[in-house]
C-alpha cells in the first residue's frame, strides 16, 4: 500500500480548506526509506561518540554496554522516522501542486 498524507487546500471564498490526499510512488517512498536508513546510521555513530565522550567527561567506567545504552537513549531523541522523511516528501509534492 502506497504512503498518503492529507494536506489541507485553501479554497478562495471557503473559511475552509479542501484537504488533499499525497500519495508517494514506489519508488519515491524506497528512496525516502534508504535516505532515512543512512541518516540513522549517521546519527547512532555521533550517538556513540557522544555517549563516549559523556563518560569520559563525567568520569564513568567506560563499559561498553552503558555506551550503548546512552547511545541508545540518545539515538531514540534524534533519530528519524521513516514517516517523517515520507511526510516531507509528500509536504514538497504538495506545495509544488500549488503554485
Amino acid at each position: 500500500m502506497a504512503f498518503s498524507k492529507t494536506f489541507p487546500k485553501e479554497v478562495e471564498g471557503s473559511n475552509y480548506p479542501r484537504w488533499e490526499e499525497v500519495f508517494l510512488t514506489e519508488e519515491e517512498e524506497k528512496e525516502e526509506e534508504k535516505k532515512c536508513r543512512e541518516e540513522n546510521i549517521k546519527l547512532m555513530k555521533e550517538c556513540i561518540k557522544d555517549a563516549e565522550v559523556i563518560f569520559k567527561e563525567e568520569g564513568l567506567k567506560n563499559f561498553q554496554s552503558d555506551i550503548i545504552h546512552t547511545a541508545i537513549s540518545l539515538f531514540e531523541k534524534r533519530a528519524s522516522h521513516q514517516v517523517y522523511w515520507k511526510e516531507r516528501k509528500a509536504k514538497e509534492k504538495f506545495d509544488k501542486t500549488r503554485k
